[in-house]
């Protein structure tokens, strides 16, 4: 199954193209973005695959301009990582997910490895990627399902760290790819 979707940003001129393609171990996804941060356009790609379960195994950001800025990453699923080269990222101990800031796919992974039923809540550390600055920090999230059917579902988002109090309830269809990012993405065309 291969799904193509069209996000562009609420405020800032922008657009992201999001292939995601489910195999029988697992996804692999990749994003084209376009965008603008602190009124300066950046172009950026990124991929990302994991097992069958949505946990990580590989992430790999790109910044396609002059700069030599990438991010090439593997995890093991289970809460460790390794840069490109297989030295341990200890400071990311214990993180499952990944949040890339400049795209919505990243809750995706939450929301369907966490399968939460409405009402049910869970409280996340995760690798944090700014782009296009390319930093990697840590941070802690919170998703809470507010409802859930066979067509989606709706998510309470709050971030518990860097952005301390910011929360968005995520639309998300029935492959848990976000409709309605108030405020920072919305979908304009899925195929």
């Amino acid at each position: 199954m291969e799904k193509n979707v069209l996000w562009t940003p609420w405020v800032d001129p922008g657009l992201e193209h999001l292939r995601m393609a489910r195999i029988s171990k697992g996804i692999n996804a990749d994003g084209m973005i376009v965008g603008i941060k602190d009124n300066v356009p950046f172009r950026a790609h990124y991929k990302v695959r994991g097992d069958s379960a949505w946990r990580l195994q590989q992430v790999e950001i790109y910044l396609l301009d002059d700069s030599s800025e990438d991010i090439k990453m593997h995890a093991d699923g289970r809460g460790h990582w390794t840069d490109d080269s297989g030295a341990p990222l200890p400071f990311l101990d214990g993180c499952v997910d990944m949040d890339i800031s400049a795209t919505p796919f990243t809750n995706t992974l939450a929301i369907q490895r966490l399968g939460l039923k409405p009402g049910e809540t869970a409280a996340l550390p995760v690798v944090y990627v700014a782009v296009p600055e390319m930093e990697i920090k840590l941070a802690r999230q919170r998703y809470t399902c507010l409802e859930r059917s066979v067509g989606g579902g709706l998510y309470k988002y709050e971030d518990e760290g860097l952005f301390s109090g910011f929360t968005a309830d995520l639309r998300v269809d029935a492959d848990g790819l976000v409709i309605d990012y108030p405020g920072l993405f919305r979908r304009v065309w899925s195929g």
